[in-house]
């Protein structure tokens, strides 16, 4: 059995208005840039604070960068909320949460195409952190996150996301 390998996923492609119109692998999706869906799980715990990740250095897009959500492409088989729960489960081994919807996103810069949907759950952990995409994680108020992306970068597509939640 060969080891697994993200770029062989098979993930939704999408249109500009979020109609699925194929599916292709990871690395097409990346190579050709096509707009694709992917979850984000924002997890905050009883005091309010948001759970950032910081990504490995092996990650196919922004590595190194400091993550505000959970989640990742939505796979050719799979709902917005499938995703949400299988990424959650694999990135930080939490499961049984109660995910709420919060908002659809459109994201686009030189190295991204995505419609998000955005969730938000409740825990406080443990958290079991999937190494070979996360170097670590920790619970920051929302209000320091531009902070922290004045010195260390956060995901770009985060930061569009973080305009549009309540402080």
């Amino acid at each position: 059995m060969e080891p697994y390998n993200p770029a062989e996923e098979i993930v939704a492609i999408v249109d500009k208005d979020n109609t699925v119109i194929g599916a292709v692998t990871r690395r097409i999706m990346r190579q050709q840039r096509l707009i694709h869906r992917a979850s984000y799980i924002l997890v905050f715990n009883t005091l309010g604070e948001l759970f950032i990740q910081k990504r490995s250095q092996n990650k196919d897009i922004y590595p190194g960068y400091w993550d505000l959500a959970a989640g990742g492409v939505v796979l050719a088989d799979e709902s917005y909320e499938e995703s949400a729960k299988r990424e959650l489960k694999e990135e930080l081994g939490i499961s049984g949460v109660k995910l709420r919807p919060l908002f659809d996103q459109y994201y686009e810069d030189a190295e991204n195409c995505v419609w998000g949907r955005i969730f938000a759950c409740t825990s406080n952990g443990p958290f079991f952190l999937q190494q070979e995409e996360i170097d670590y994680g920790r619970f920051v108020g929302l209000g320091e996150i531009e902070e922290l992306n004045a010195v260390e970068p956060v995901t770009p597509d985060g930061m569009s996301l973080l305009e549009k939640l309540p402080h």
